[in-house]
């Protein structure tokens, strides 16, 4: 049975009726056979995506390495989260990209999942031995600022690599090299006049 919409539904969702389920106003994502969902992204988040997506995408080409938005990324049997962007080495054309695949996933928090990214989300990348996890944190009142935290893949779970907040830049050189600025994901210039 396949569903197409978010009706009443006793049974664990499975992965193909969690792919059949029709467009909405909503990010949705699969977490052990429930739904998860929180509203689409506000309009700073958006822009600080796209701003992240334009700093990765030269290198991400001359590597060979796929820079995705939005994409969902299947965690485990019945697990299918939607990070904000991926690096991956897998297909060109694909429906739901599998962990293996993903060198890197970030993160961006919004008010409604703070919790989900700076914890839960965290752990299931880890789990699914994704090597790198980018969370991206802006001070939400104004979008006047922005930390990024970079955490590796080590024995135990993440470990905080590296971090970078106003004018500061984020390093990071697998699996290709990119400098980060946190104030240009905001669109801040400081030398501006």
């Amino acid at each position: 049975m396949t569903k197409s919409s978010l009706d009443d539904q006793t049974s664990p969702w499975t992965e193909d009726e969690f792919l059949a389920l029709d467009e909405t106003n909503h990010r949705i994502e699969l977490l052990d056979g429930s739904l998860w969902v929180s509203p689409r992204p506000n309009a700073p988040h958006r822009d600080i995506s796209g701003r992240l997506y334009a700093a990765l995408l030269p290198g991400g080409d001359d590597a060979g390495v796929w820079v995705r938005l939005d994409v969902n990324v299947r965690l485990s049997a019945g697990t299918v989260m939607q990070p904000d962007l991926i690096l991956s080495r897998g297909p060109r054309v694909v429906t739901v990209t599998d962990a293996t695949d993903v060198l890197l996933a970030c993160e961006i928090t919004s008010p409604s999942n703070v919790t989900m990214d700076r914890v839960l989300k965290k752990e299931l990348y880890a789990s699914a031995k994704i090597k790198w996890y980018l969370l991206i944190e802006p001070e939400m009142t104004n979008y006047e600022s922005v930390t990024l935290t970079l955490f590796r893949l080590e024995a135990g779970g993440y470990h905080t690599y590296a971090m970078a907040k106003g004018d500061e830049t984020l390093m990071l050189d697998d699996p290709f090299h990119v400098a980060i600025n946190a104030n240009r994901l905001l669109g801040i210039r400081h030398d501006r006049d």
